[in-house]
């Protein structure tokens, strides 16, 4: 038998380890995880403006712009004006997409690729995230 026993202010700590002359008790086997409960997929309703890319289905090679940054988007320069881009326009590279606010600065988004603009993913005044989605463009 294996021991080993520490003191210090006033309290008594002992552990003792069993020889292999007493065997342990066999160990109880796992119970079986609970199948995990899957719901069904329900399409979310698209908000007003914003449209699902093409299915699968249609051979479309989309390019999809990602937010840069953490902050808030903008499809337009201020409030109550036209946005910088809509669904069906053609944009060429460079071209500004949005602006997100981060830290009470406006960062222009720009479009890396020329193409038309199939899909806006978020809604005027919302967050994102770093890599959220922004655009899909039919590139040309």
């Amino acid at each position: 038998m294996m021991e080993f026993e520490v003191e210090s202010g006033g309290m008594k700590l002992r552990i003792r380890k069993a020889s292999a002359a007493f065997p342990m008790p066999p160990a109880m086997p796992p119970a079986a995880a609970p199948a995990p409960h899957v719901q069904p997929h329900v399409p979310a309703a698209v908000p007003p403006g914003l449209e699902a890319p093409p299915s699968d289905e249609e051979s479309v090679e989309l390019a999809v712009v990602k937010s840069p940054i953490v902050g808030t988007f903008y499809r337009s320069p201020e409030p109550g004006s036209a946005s910088f881009v809509e669904i069906g326009q053609l944009v060429k590279k460079d071209q500004v997409l949005c602006i997100i606010e981060a830290m009470k600065l406006m960062n222009e988004i720009t479009s890396e690729y020329e193409g038309e603009i199939v899909s806006a993913y978020v809604e005027n005044g919302k967050p994102v995230q770093y890599g959220e989605r922004l655009f899909a463009i039919r590139t040309a």
